[in-house]
């Protein structure tokens, strides 16, 4: 067999998205995906129509076609004017009716094209999307009891049937791990600020699943693909990616073995093992002709015209990473900031909202008082920044304070508490002037505290270095300064007046 001389990846992906409404795609009965029934008991999210009780017919979630509208208008997807429903037949203890409802031949979204920065260096790549479709979700076998106690067999827990999953399958266009593991975290931003999941990957509510294999080129000049590997249900971007590198890794190996190649019937099922970092071989993957599709006779097809769809492209706003590129030309927000600020979309929000109220000359300020206080006051709370209660407007007056010199550092954190922790939220001036917190900014008391920071001989050491040059010494008479005027000085302005009063 000859040598392998080059091996190029091609990959796809197939991402499943729990839709958050607030019922079941067919069903009335409650969906775990949304936050009020996400912590529910098992099986206590059902009813006749989940359980494949007799008689019960399925009744379409008009929210559920709408939320799968904006996430394929976001992918660019061609929304269609007819969709279709279909039973995908086979049998498993989490699937009551013997059959899932899905679409086949005409899914609500289909073929569209991304174009986004997902390469190494941030420059943008293409990917094809092939359709996005709507299914309901199957249940949930579990192999320990509730609270983690042993069992020696499995058990089912029937919540999650019936929600509302989109799958969005992509062409094979992805060259490396690193370029689908960020094509996934760009996609999760998108449905999570476009409000139809909250895409929480240790719930669930998103799912990988990489299609992976190789175009090999041989000593002899001759090409040969291997089988492509699926590999099921990744629920972390670590594990996307290691799953990736390790199949890349390995089906060159497998075709040297064996020199079983890319045809009709091999392509593979496998699991991913985060503890061994490897994927281990589940079953041969059934083709679309094993799943007997046909047409669902209990749902009608959904009419999707033009008014309805205008309507919901109404909804579908700035999209993540054009934001973070707008907060970066616009505010000078570097990377890090971006991608802390818009992990959360009402803390994007927030932010934005703050600098429409206080103006763009102070987004930076913004960005900090978010960045800093607030994401430390959230990380103490299990809470996220915007969910503290701090309102855009109060936000605002704090950076509108901090930048005019009124308040130094020190007084953030007080005033962000006194917004949280009144009933009403203390208007931040009122609590700066009620807590001795405004700055003193009157020339003669900062010359009288500077002077008398300069000339103690306390601090003679650090004047001495300051003299000579070294620029770090003039925090101990700023300290010496602050503690003096009980933290009312404007440090800035202390550190200009100690400089110009050294150098006369």
């Amino acid at each position: 067999m000859p040598d392998i001389a080059s091996v190029r990846p091609i990959i796809g992906l197939e991402i499943h998205v729990e839709l958050a409404t607030r019922r079941k795609l067919f069903a009335d009965a409650p969906n775990p995906a949304h936050d009020e029934f996400d912590n529910a008991d098992p099986n206590t999210l059902t009813d006749a129509v989940v359980l494949a009780l007799p008689g019960a017919l399925p009744v379409i979630n008009r929210s559920a076609i709408e939320h799968s509208m904006r996430v394929g208008m976001a992918l660019g997807c061609q929304i269609a004017s007819v969709s279709r429903w279909d039973r995908k037949n086979y049998f498993y203890p989490d699937l009551p009716k013997g059959y899932q409802i899905s679409q086949y031949a005409d899914p609500v979204c289909g073929p569209g094209i991304t174009n986004w920065p997902i390469n190494a260096d941030g420059s943008n790549h293409t990917v094809r999307i092939e359709r996005a479709h709507l299914e309901e979700d199957a249940g949930k076998l579990l192999h320990e009891l509730p609270g983690g106690g042993k069992i020696d067999f499995s058990i089912v827990d029937l919540n999650r049937a019936g929600t509302p999953l989109l799958e969005i399958v992509t062409a094979p266009d992805f060259q490396s791990a690193e370029q689908v593991v960020n094509f996934a975290r760009f996609l999760r931003n998108v449905c999570r600020h476009l409000r139809v999941s909250h895409c929480t990957m240790q719930k669930g509510h998103i799912r990988f699943e990489p299609n992976i294999n190789c175009e090999l080129t041989l000593a002899d000049g001759s090409t040969v693909r291997t089988p492509i590997t699926e590999v099921k249900n990744l629920n972390s971007f670590r594990a996307v990616q290691g799953a990736i590198e390790y199949e890349l890794r390995e089906q060159p190996k497998r075709w040297a073995e064996t020199g079983i190649a890319f045809a009709p019937g091999t392509k593979t099922t496998r699991g991913w093992n985060d503890n061994s970092m490897q994927t281990t071989l589940q079953r041969e993957k059934e083709e679309a002709n094993d799943y007997r599709y046909f047409p669902d006779p209990d749902l009608l097809a959904i009419e999707i015209d033009a008014e309805w769809q205008e309507r919901v492209r109404a909804t579908v706003k700035e999209l993540p990473h054009v934001r973070t590129g707008r907060w970066a030309s616009s505010y000078k927000l570097d990377d890090r900031e971006c991608e802390t600020l818009i992990d959360d979309p009402d803390t994007a929000d927030l932010f934005d909202t703050a600098i429409n109220i206080v103006g763009n000359n102070h987004a930076k300020t913004v960005a900090n008082l978010l960045l800093q206080t607030g994401m430390k006051l959230a990380k103490e709370r299990g809470t996220t920044a915007a969910a503290l209660g701090v309102s855009a407007e109060h936000i605002a007056a704090i950076a509108q304070m901090r930048d005019a010199g009124d308040i130094g550092s020190g007084a953030i954190e007080p005033l962000f508490l006194a917004s949280i922790e009144s009933e009403r939220g203390e208007e931040p001036r009122a609590a700066a002037e009620r807590q001795g917190l405004i700055q003193v900014r009157d020339e003669g008391a900062l010359r009288a505290w500077c002077r008398s920071a300069i000339d103690d001989p306390a601090n003679a050491p650090s004047v001495a270095d300051l003299r000579a040059g070294k620029q770090q010494a003039i925090g101990r008479l700023i300290g010496a300064i602050m503690k003096s005027s009980a933290g009312k000085a404007d440090a800035k302005a202390a550190r200009e007046m100690i400089l110009e009063m050294l150098a006369e």
